[in-house]
């Protein structure tokens, strides 16, 4: 028995001896379609409670016309998993939902249900994966099973989506360029603007501005200012505090003195008249020095390149660094090479060498074309902050996973279809990743779980799951088993690896990848094969299960 509380976002579900953080209070077993539970009403009443299923859950095609996805959202499944209950405001409103024929055993049968006779198999979260290989393969009976799936799909869904999604604007981008996201206000709400920042850090991005999910996450939190703040101030009449204690000397002085004083040499450093600056976003940045003097990054245009620069050299003369500039609007490569050349030639003409290095951020919906273009055209930006087009995978908007029947009772089942993708592999099964001699992923090989292991150096028959001719000898110079055990007997079996661990895996896992399976433009598409064996088994199964017609 548990009750469910609310706090900043995360559920805090209390048992007995024990108490557990950082599951979200949504994620219960009433987050699922009604036609689950009508379902496991069905089986229940057809006495198929003892019955034990076998179910896979993959996608059918990688997301942005690439070739890798990334998996996550693990960690969620195994904490659904180990707080699996339906409390008794969940079985009320249950009765008063499902129609009254509903027989009252059935709701003891749901009032006892849990997760220990459940056994999930799963990649390595952060791992990347690619289609008809199943990323999660759960066995157990049947009924707890299927109850399971919309809340396991919606959990892998979008945190694989995510996480390829931010993978890919950190391949964009370069290894030596920080991005940030920036797009809770644009997320589909608070739980997926949690669930953006904490996938986007996964997939390589270094920092958010989501502070509560710094919170919940430990990811490191960054942000400067608004518009609102320069267009607050009018004029420097405004400021009520211009003075700035010394970092070493601890003598206060006024810094909105030697911010004009800079600003007047600067003018003609830089040949700019100071009739170009506004006075009110000259108050506006000193009052925000003052409040961050070892933090000053400001939000700049063209014409506010002037003002910062003198606010950063009098914040010099008190012992403190600017940390840099923002740019929100505008031809981003244009004025970041316009930045870099002020602040390189004013490091020079003042003999500040650190002032060449001020750290430049570009925001402004930034997508990947955007990226790639700022490449070609030889930008000078040090930090993306993206939002929208990341937080709502713009390109492409559901991974589209699914989560199918393959085997009940030791009998496998198929699902045929007239459209090819979408007849499945029956059967329980396993998945390698066969490499090549220079230490690539070759091909990822599914095949029966009776089968032995393929072995390194040893040759093997992979065949495309239904082409017959599309075949291919493999001599593996590495073989990764893809499948651990993470959760059986009613407890995780794995140690779970840190938020920092899997982003690390991220990059690990997408290093295995030949270059041409990861470039944007036309990837070479990734092999996923079967066994000799399975494939047999899967047309075999095929014929048996399609219907013959009839000529007349």
């Amino acid at each position: 028995m548990c009750e469910r509380e609310l706090s900043c976002g995360a559920e805090v579900t209390r048992y007995v001896g024990r108490t557990r953080f950082n599951q979200n209070g949504v994620v219960q077993p009433l987050l699922t379609d009604l036609y689950q539970i009508t379902m496991a009403y069905a089986y229940w009443k057809s006495g198929k409670t003892d019955d034990h299923s076998v179910f896979d859950l993959f996608f059918r095609n990688n997301p942005f016309q690439g070739e890798f996805t990334i998996f996550a959202g693990l960690e969620e499944c195994l904490k659904f998993l180990e707080n699996f209950h339906y409390s008794d405001s969940d079985i009320e409103y249950l009765k008063l939902t499902l129609p009254d024929s509903i027989e009252d055993g059935f709701y003891e049968y749901l009032r006892n249900l849990d997760a220990k006779d459940v056994t999930l198999y799963a990649l390595d979260e952060g791992s990347v994966a690619f289609p008809r290989v199943p990323l999660i393969k759960i066995e157990g009976p049947l009924i707890i099973v299927q109850l399971l799936e919309t809340t396991l799909l919606t959990l892998v869904n979008y945190a694989s989506l995510m996480a390829t999604n931010a993978a890919r604007y950190r391949m964009v981008a370069g290894k030596h360029i920080n991005l940030l996201e920036f797009g809770l206000r644009r997320a589909q709400g608070p739980d997926g603007g949690l669930s953006a920042s904490k996938y986007s850090y996964i997939g390589g991005f270094d920092g958010t501005s989501n502070v509560l999910a710094g919170k919940l996450f430990n990811i490191p939190v960054r942000g400067t200012h608004a518009h609102a703040y320069i267009t607050s101030f009018t004029g420097i009449s405004e400021l009520k505090t211009r003075m700035l204690r010394h970092k070493v000397t601890g003598v206060q002085e006024d810094l909105l003195e030697r911010a004009i004083l800079h600003r007047d040499s600067l003018s003609r450093v830089l040949d700019i008249s100071t009739e170009e600056s506004s006075e009110g976003e000259l108050a506006a940045m000193v009052s925000f020095a003052i409040a961050f003097p070892d933090g000053f990054m400001a939000l700049v245009d063209t014409s506010g390149l002037l003002n910062f620069c003198a606010v950063a050299l009098a914040l010099h003369d008190l012992g403190y660094r600017a940390v840099g500039v923002r740019i929100d609007s505008g031809d981003l490569a244009y004025l970041s090479c316009l930045a870099r050349e002020t602040f390189e030639k004013i490091a020079h003409c003042f003999r500040i060498d650190w002032f060449k290095n001020l750290t430049i951020v570009a925001s402004n919906d930034i997508n990947e074309e955007t990226i790639l273009s700022l490449n070609e055209q030889g930008h000078k930006i040090d930090c993306f902050g993206i939002g929208t087009h990341l937080v709502t995978c713009q390109r492409q908007p559901a991974l589209g996973c699914v989560y199918k029947l393959v085997e009940i009772n030791g009998q496998a089942r198929i699902k045929l279809s007239q459209d090819v993708e979408k007849v499945t592999m029956p059967g329980n099964k396993n998945a390698y990743r066969l490499y090549s001699a220079d230490g690539h992923a070759l091909i990822d090989l599914l095949q029966k779980v009776t089968e032995p292991d393929p072995e390194v150096g040893q040759k093997v028959l992979c065949r495309h799951p239904f082409q017959e001719s599309k075949r291919a000898y493999v001599i593996p110079s590495g073989v990764e088993p893809l499948y651990k055990v993470y959760w059986k007997n009613g407890k995780i079996s794995q140690p779970l690896p840190s938020l920092e661990q899997i982003r690390d895996r991220v990059q690990t896992s997408l290093k295995t990848l030949r270059t041409d399976h990861k470039r944007t433009l036309n990837p070479t598409p990734y092999k996923v094969a079967v066994s000799d064996n399975l494939y047999n088994f899967i047309h075999d199964l095929w014929l048996q299960n399609a219907p013959i017609g009839e000529l007349s």
